[in-house]
Formats: structure tokens, sequence, C-alpha cells
């Protein structure tokens, strides 16, 4: 089993081939050439140190998804002002918001203790996300994103994820058929993509594994370890203006996203 070092090796070498354009494979924009594909990614995947038990596990008979490629051609949801965006997402959570940080209060206090992140934030982030691991997604995350690897749209930003989710699998922390998400591949109860799982998962229970999906301990303190590492200040304001609130557009890029996270947190922990 490759250790955490090795996974970031495997990846960094992994990204310098395809940065030498060593994908022989061609992208395509239909099922036709995914199968060809495929193959050669399962050359390149074991090329920079997956095994080849892991590579056939989670790969032997993976298919072109189209209702994947569907989905990424029509986000729309992003493109709504943030008082259409937050009267329809945002405003809905606000007392369950405030329900769940009193509810795992115990939980969020550990947290915030490790990581300097107040509940409410990570409380804020985990409705938006999956109303509170309600909903993953139903999605297999392999499939997913093999397909958007192999689409020509973003090839090499999500040929970097399924790397990375082979990785996830290769250090035992969920089998390929426990990685259910959403179309684009995001995991767990605060839907992290895979390279970022690899980066920041943390086994905050202490069994062993770290499993965003089924774990809530391990879902909320990754997301609390992920903002830390982009530079969260513990004690600090997340209005508006400040450094915590820069931290909250690297959570998700839609400045719609980072002003309702920073609102619905704000009306829960106020």
């Amino acid at each position: 089993m490759i250790r955490p070092k090795g996974l970031i090796a495997a990846l960094a070498c992994f990204l310098a081939l395809a940065g030498q354009e060593a994908l022989a494979a061609k992208c395509g924009n239909n099922a036709g050439g995914f199968p060809n594909w495929l193959n050669q990614f399962k050359k390149e995947a074991v090329a920079a140190g997956i095994s080849q038990k892991v590579v056939a596990s989670a790969l032997n008979g993976v298919t072109y998804d189209p209702r994947v490629i569907k989905l990424d051609r029509n986000q729309q949801h992003f493109k709504l002002t943030f008082e259409k965006f937050y009267a329809t997402r945002g405003r809905p959570l606000e007392g369950l918001v405030r329900s769940r940080l009193q509810s795992n209060a115990a939980l969020l206090d550990k947290i915030e203790s490790r990581y300097g992140v107040p509940g409410e934030v990570i409380v804020a982030i985990w409705g938006l996300e999956t109303s509170f691991g309600a909903n993953t997604g139903n999605m297999s995350s392999i499939r997913s994103l093999a397909t958007l690897a192999y689409d020509c749209r973003r090839t090499a930003f999500f040929t970097n994820e399924l790397m990375a989710a082979l990785s996830i699998v290769q250090r035992g922390d969920m089998t390929p058929s426990q990685m259910v998400g959403a179309w684009a591949g995001e995991l767990g109860q605060t839907q992290f993509l895979a390279t970022s799982y690899v980066k920041f998962a943390v086994d905050f229970d202490g069994n062993g594994r770290r499993d965003l999906i089924r774990s809530k301990a391990d879902a909320l303190a990754s997301t609390a370890n992920y903002l830390k590492a982009y530079g969260w200040k513990k004690g600090q304001s997340y209005k508006p203006g400040t450094a915590n609130y820069a931290v909250l557009g690297q959570w998700n890029k839609a400045k719609v996203y980072q002003q309702t996270i920073a609102a619905l947190a704000a009306k829960a922990g106020g």
C-alpha cells in the first residue's frame, strides 16, 4: 500500500507524464473511443504507482455515462444573483443550521479547538452541500470521473481527479463500490473532490479510515482541515472583505456560494 507521501508522489508523477503529453489515447465527445482510452489510462495509472489490483477493481467494466456529460453542460444555478440563490438555497436552511449546530455542539467544539474553524461555518457548508448528509449523491464516482476524464472539455483536470480517486482506494479509505457521490465525482457529506480528499481528509473518529461518506466526524473535521489549510484565521471574522471570507472562496469559486456560506453561518452563529 502506498503511504500518503507516496500517494502525493504518484500524483505528481502522473501529472508530469500528462504534461509531457504521454497520454496516448485521445479524448472524445461520445462513447466510441472510451474503451481504448480507458485501457490506456489503466496502464498509465499502474506506471504512476497504483497497483494492478486497485486498477482492476476500480476500472474493469466501467462504461461511459452520457448522463454525466449532459449534467456537465447544463450548470445554470451559479448564474443566479446572490438574492435569488440565497432565497432558494440558503434561507430554507437557516433554522436547520441552527438546529444542527446545537445538536452537534460537542463534536463541533472539538473540531474548532483543533482547526480553528467555528461550527456555524462548517454546518452551513454541510447543509448547503448535502442537506446535512442526507443527499450525498447516487452515482458511481469512478464512472463519473472516468467519463469526464475522457471528455474533451476538461480532460486534464478530471484525469487528475480520477487518479486521486484510485489513490483513495489504494490507501484503504474506501472501496470502489463505496465511492458513490455527485455527478462530477464529489464525495462525502460536504462533497470533496478526490484530490481534496487525498490532501485534506482526516480520520477524526479514530477508526483507521478517512470515510467522508459514512462518518460525520470525519466529514466535518476534514472540512475544517481544508479551510485551515487555505489560511483560515482562528477567532477572526468571516464577513465579506476579510481574510477568512476569502478562504470561503477557496471552498467554492462561485461568488454566490461564497456569499451564501458566510450569510448562512452569520445568521446561525449570531
